[in-house]
């Protein structure tokens, strides 16, 4: 059962950098919502001071957690967190706040659509990408035809880091999720039309971050892959 409002999900590796912000302005945000809340960062085996920092942020700000997993990767700290979670909403927000969190309203009730995940999209109307490069654009529309043919028909943007999930969807999609890497979006989404969970999408502003842990090309080909095994999965029963 949930014991607060909206749980933040954060999932993040070697993010001592770019977390000490990132807190501050979520805490100056939720500090003035009239709903309860909570803060995880799902450490995903951070190598630096990442788990050091959540946890002195939260001994003077009540409300932020860390829980640190093993490295396996972003799908894996995701899926962990969101289901240590313990709100009614589970928003997954990636570390660098490149959705500014002021447009988080558009993803709550009651200005979002009604639906079981609501997703922030950089190619839904009404939104805007700001200072990303040309090529990163093209790769990444490229990655989205795929990812829309193989498992997502009807979503146009499957890879934006920052959904909420009413918990009924959260505890009942994470679970069977088997990819740790990033295609687990695809994954997470494919499944929920299987077992009819519905989505929106809703544009945002989305700010192109240079530091981005994502590698285009590797991590294209890796995601691509599991796109196929996805489908594989799903045909011969492995999601049960």
């Amino acid at each position: 059962m949930s014991s607060c409002y909206l749980s933040v999900v954060i999932p993040a590796y070697n993010e001592a950098g770019r977390l000490p912000q990132t807190l501050t302005t979520l805490n100056d945000y939720l500090g003035s919502r009239p709903y309860t809340w909570e803060v995880i960062v799902a450490d995903d085996g951070s190598e630096d001071d990442t788990p050091a920092i959540v946890r002195d942020f939260g001994r003077t700000h009540p409300g932020f957690d860390v829980h640190t997993y093993l490295h396996r990767g972003k799908g894996a700290a995701v899926k962990q967190g969101m289901l240590a979670a313990h709100g009614e909403f589970r928003f997954l927000c990636d570390a660098d706040l490149s959705m500014p969190i002021e447009l988080l309203g558009r993803l709550l009730p009651p200005d979002a659509p009604d639906a079981d995940i609501v997703i922030g999209s950089r190619e839904a109307p009404g939104a805007r990408r700001i200072g990303e490069p040309h090529g990163r654009r093209l790769m990444g529309r490229v990655f989205n035809v795929f990812t829309r043919l193989l498992a997502t028909p009807g979503i146009a943007d499957t890879q934006c880091g920052f959904k909420i999930f009413t918990e009924p969807a959260a505890e009942g999609l994470f679970p069977a999720q088997t990819l740790d890497g990033f295609a687990f979006d695809a994954e997470i989404l494919f499944l929920a039309r299987k077992r009819n969970f519905t989505t929106a999408e809703v544009g945002i502003d989305w700010h192109y971050r240079a530091e981005s842990k994502v590698r285009p090309f590797r991590d294209g080909w890796r995601t691509l892959r599991d796109l196929f095994l996805i489908r594989w999965r799903w045909f011969t029963g492995k999601y049960g």
